[in-house]
């Protein structure tokens, strides 16, 4: 079950994505930035791809100058207001949305606790939302920067743990892992798992290269991820590189036990 999704593309418009079934995919993942964040402007383009094609959509929340953890209350509201709306405008054909965790700001990073509590609040407030319109959270494990919050484990955990929600559960991101050279940590969790992002680097910049370009031990991921039944998402750079990340899978999954 592949899906497409691309921060690359998001200053097109979304008639490519009529493209994704002739290239092996099966869902698209709408990114919520740039010229395809959903608006009341451009659903009804968004919702015309979900009623004529066989793709399974799912949408990324937006995070662009949004910050979960913020100290700064109306831009912490304003962060829960934006997520929240992009969550009401994919109901209709959306069932699943990736989360970014919050970033420890200036004044974050001399109260950490308290960053992380309004971290937890904001993530309980987009699945309540989430939860009254039927779909499910999925936070996302972050890239190596050291603000970000969610970069290890134990700390995707005690998001999980402490948002305390049925409809949440973890999205494994394998590029962002090996960014911190924690991928085989994070297989541990595969039982949390509830959807996947699949892109390649060097371990040490989030570059979304193709599968089997970068270091990513995809031997060792697949077979962590021998009974995963849910999306593989590969974030992309291009369709033609989204292309071959899904040969690529296609042949690993083969030699899965």
């Amino acid at each position: 079950m592949f899906s497409f999704s691309s921060s690359a593309l998001v200053d097109r418009p979304f008639d490519w994505a009529y493209q994704l079934e002739d290239l092996g995919y099966t869902g698209w993942e709408i990114v919520n930035e740039g010229r395809q964040k959903l608006t009341a402007e451009n659903i009804s383009q968004a919702k015309e791809i979900a009623e004529t094609t066989r793709l399974t959509i799912t949408i990324h929340l937006p995070y662009s100058d949004l910050n979960l953890a913020s100290m700064n209350q109306p831009i912490w509201e304003e962060t829960v207001r934006q997520m929240k709306g992009c969550l009401s405008l994919a109901s209709d054909f959306c069932r699943l949305a990736v989360a970014h965790p919050g970033h420890l700001s200036p004044l974050g990073m001399q109260m950490p606790d308290k960053a992380w509590s309004q971290n937890i609040l904001g993530l309980q407030e987009i699945c309540d939302k989430a939860r009254d319109l039927d779909m499910v959270i999925a936070v996302e494990n972050m890239v190596n920067m050291p603000a970000l919050l969610g970069r290890r484990p134990e700390e995707i955990l005690g998001m999980l743990e402490n948002i305390d929600r049925e409809n949440v559960g973890f999205i494994l991101d394998v590029g962002h892992a090996n960014t911190n050279g924690n991928v085989e940590n994070f297989l541990e969790l595969r039982d949390r798992v509830i959807h996947v992002h699949i892109h390649d680097n060097h371990g040490w910049k989030d570059e979304h290269l193709p599968v089997g370009a970068g270091t990513v031990p995809w031997e060792k991921v697949a077979e962590a991820l021998a009974s995963y039944r849910g999306r593989m998402v590969t974030e992309s750079r291009s369709l033609e590189e989204g292309r071959l990340s899904v040969l690529s899978l296609k042949r690993l999954l083969k030699r899965r036990p």
